[in-house]
């Protein structure tokens, strides 16, 4: 109905096209508690969206470390070696291009824009009605399809794929002043200090 009282509607509409719904998506939907809120308001998709929003950003970090991770192989940390899905360059030949971290960033990017239009469309209804609904579906549904998309190729094109490189991290290990934290407690902070400085 148009403000959620249900005026003017069977009393047993409401719960008739929900189960309906439910049973030709597939999906376990529910009514909302407060139909007048649900009608005025779209807070609850606001909510979804800042939570792949997050999801995204986290991800986004991990796609970082990895590919700083995997730089190199002369001058980086290389200390992983990422699977080559885009071997080679136009300008420098050898080179292994990050490309599936790269497509972590890019998701992540369209998500935290997706979510800000979101937010804009949320805040614009006014009254009992927002007109704004199409562009915010459009983008949260855009939103989840491409990090399901993204998460899948990245398992797949990337995780699956990834190799420790041994000899460098034992290397690193051997040649790490981190190693005297482990003195600290048996000849004094300061000692210790010296013996890093030292090294």
């Amino acid at each position: 109905t148009a403000v959620g009282t249900g005026l003017n509607a069977d009393p047993e509409y409401i719960e008739a096209v929900v189960k309906h719904l439910a049973a030709i998506s597939e999906l376990p939907l529910v009514g909302a508690e407060d139909l007048v809120d649900a009608t005025q308001n779209t807070d609850a998709y606001t909510e979804v969206s800042a939570a792949l929003k997050v999801c995204m950003m986290n991800m986004s970090k991990i796609a970082n470390d990895l590919r700083l991770m995997a730089s190199g192989p002369r001058v980086g940390l290389a200390e992983i070696m990422l699977p080559a899905r885009q071997p080679g360059s136009s300008i420098m030949p050898g080179k292994v291009n990050p490309v599936m971290p790269e497509v972590i960033n890019q998701i992540a990017f369209q998500v935290i824009g997706n979510d800000h239009t979101i937010c804009l469309a949320s805040e614009a209804g006014q009254l009992e009605l927002n007109v704004m609904e199409p562009v915010l579906v459009f983008n949260l549904l855009q939103s989840i399809s491409i990090m399901n998309n993204g998460f899948r190729a990245f398992t797949d094109n990337c995780l699956k794929g990834i190799e420790a490189n041994e000899d460098r991290l034992k290397e690193y290990v051997e040649k790490s002043v981190g190693i005297i934290t482990a003195v600290n407690p048996h000849i004094g902070y300061e000692a210790a200090a010296r013996v890093a400085k030292e090294a």
